[in-house]
């Protein structure tokens, strides 16, 4: 996979334009992300600086371009790409449903009647939020320089998130004495689970770069499959 994105972007074609709209879908998902978790968590209006819907369509829009590039490309020049055309074909659904996500943290923010604070949590809140926020750029430079190392340390950044999610979700669900209202604690478990899930989709489109292409969405180092 290394030396196949390394030789797309050392030529012009219709699957180097695929790969660069894919990146250009991710600095989209970047920009839906940021401003989303400034919705829920640093304004009481709940208002975004940009149209994410908008945004989000211009996502879709790029899914379909890049589909029909991989399909154009390998239809002319045979199967030589098969595997980096079934590749991009695999990891723009995944950009595309991160755009999906952040969506669900704007109207969480949206139903919310202020700022989400997590109380005693908040240090810890904070640290996820900039992995994640910080995994977008990465994950662009890993893919752009076929970096396998950064692509890992990614991956394992990620599950830390998944982790984290996983853990205060089940203390929100048992533990009846913390400190936070019936609405506080509903949205900061969908929160949670809409953070878990983009750190998923991050997971997955990394494992493009350190996997072959049957083992997308499971860990080198486990096999452990990416939920």
């Amino acid at each position: 996979m290394l030396k196949e994105l390394q030789k797309i972007f050392q030529r012009k074609s219709l699957m180097e334009e695929a790969l660069t709209e894919s990146l250009k879908m991710l600095e989209i998902d970047r920009a839906m992300f940021v401003g989303a978790v400034k919705s829920l968590r640093e304004r009481d209006d709940a208002e975004l600086d940009f149209d994410i819907y908008e945004l989000d369509r211009k996502v879709n829009e790029y899914e379909r371009e890049v589909r029909q590039k991989v399909l154009t490309h390998l239809a002319v020049s045979g199967t030589a790409d098969l595997n980096i055309g079934l590749v991009l074909a695999s990891i723009v659904i995944d950009i595309e449903r991160i755009g999906d996500f952040t969506k669900n943290i704007v109207e969480l923010a949206g139903d919310h009647p202020r700022r989400l604070e997590a109380g005693e949590w908040e240090s810890e809140f904070r640290e996820i939020e900039a992995l994640v926020a910080n995994g977008f750029g990465r994950l662009i430079h890993a893919l752009r320089k076929s970096d396998e190392a950064e692509a890992q340390r990614l991956q394992e950044d990620m599950w830390k998130v998944k982790r984290f999610c996983e853990q205060h979700i089940l203390r929100l669900i048992h533990h009846e004495s913390l400190p936070f209202s019936c609405s506080d604690a509903v949205t900061l478990a969908l929160y949670m689970r809409y953070l878990k899930r983009i750190s998923s989709h991050l997971v997955n489109i990394a494992t493009s770069i350190t996997n072959p292409f049957d083992r997308i969405g499971y860990r080198a180092d486990t096999g452990e499959e990416v939920t």
